[in-house]
């Protein structure tokens, strides 16, 4: 990933991507949900947004365990790969959203998944963002996914958004934190390329 990420090759990265499985801490907030119930209107699918979906791996669990999704990418190159899934069940509940994180409207929604995307907001619209997705999430709803810190070695680039581990924390205080896992790790990306990895896993349920 991390070769694709540095130069923004985005259709590198989905092509190296492509069949990888869906995101542990996805499944994890879902197998939460299955154990607790989901806040939703009976009789109405969950409403889940995927926010940097990609090339489809977190929206196509999704979709196969019920919930109504809403996929929102910046690339068209993403809802190319995502169409051409022979893994998606039920169309009719997904729609896909083409736009930056910067200018996306989130509805509301019982979980907002952003695996691994955060980090590419402009900072100086990150925290607008992050107003605007804690929002969206309904109480007993949950955020899942990743914040990258700063010492992650994309920080050197002034156009990515990273995390002190007190700043990741401060995030959260509209949550009850269910997983805060830090990794900090010599390793490569998806290309098999060197990397320095400082990541944030996350699972909070808003309160």
């Amino acid at each position: 990933m991390y070769a694709y990420a540095q130069t923004r090759d985005w259709e590198g990265y989905f092509a190296a991507a492509a069949g990888r499985p869906p995101r542990d801490t996805l499944l994890e907030a879902l197998a939460r949900f299955e154990r607790e119930g989901v806040p939703a209107p009976e009789g109405v699918p969950p409403l889940a947004v995927d926010l940097g979906c990609g090339e489809g791996r977190d929206t196509a669990e999704l979709l196969r365990r019920g919930w109504r999704v809403v996929a929102i990418d910046g690339h068209e190159e993403a809802f190319r790969r995502l169409r051409a899934r022979d893994d998606i069940e039920h169309w009719d509940r997904l729609e896909m959203r083409l736009s930056a994180f910067e200018e996306c409207q989130i509805p509301a929604c019982q979980l907002l998944n952003a695996s691994y995307s955060l980090p590419f907001c402009e900072p100086e619209r990150f925290m607008d963002l992050w107003k605007v997705l804690t929002l969206a999430i309904v109480p007993g709803g949950r955020f899942a996914g990743q914040l990258f810190g700063d010492r992650d070695s994309w920080a050197k680039y002034p156009d990515r958004s990273h995390q002190t581990r007190d700043e990741a924390e401060a995030l959260l205080k509209a949550f009850e934190v269910e997983k805060f896992e830090e990794e900090e790790r010599n390793g490569s990306d998806c290309a098999g390329k060197g990397k320095h990895w400082h990541v944030f896993h996350i699972i909070a349920r808003k309160v």
